[in-house]
């Protein structure tokens, strides 16, 4: 799922993004883990660790909810972020894309 994908890096403990934000695009980590977060009463609450070939804010390509949790970087991260129109278009080529997500 490379073509329209845009690859960015993201360095040890750099929030990719925050609770809350409003999302356009999804990722697909192709190197690195990241950690899944919530804040709570103002402690850090980890919710999950993905890993490599993993996705993640998925939810707002099919409806541009805010995040429901924060993604930071665990090391060094690489990953693909993925719109809308992009994803729409690779699953019309691809129908059993559909049923990964």
């Amino acid at each position: 799922m490379k073509s329209g994908a845009l690859g960015k890096e993201y360095k040890d403990g750099e929030t990719i993004f925050h609770e809350g934000d409003v999302g356009d695009c999804m990722y697909v980590l192709q190197q690195g883990q990241v950690e899944v977060f919530r804040e709570v009463d103002g402690k850090s609450i980890r919710l999950a660790i993905l890993n490599e070939g993993e996705f993640f804010g998925e939810m707002s390509i099919f409806d541009r909810e805010v995040r429901s949790a924060s993604i930071r970087a665990i090391g060094d991260v690489r990953a693909l972020t993925i719109d809308k129109k992009n994803f729409l278009r690779r699953i019309h080529e691809d129908p059993s894309l559909a049923f990964h997500i």
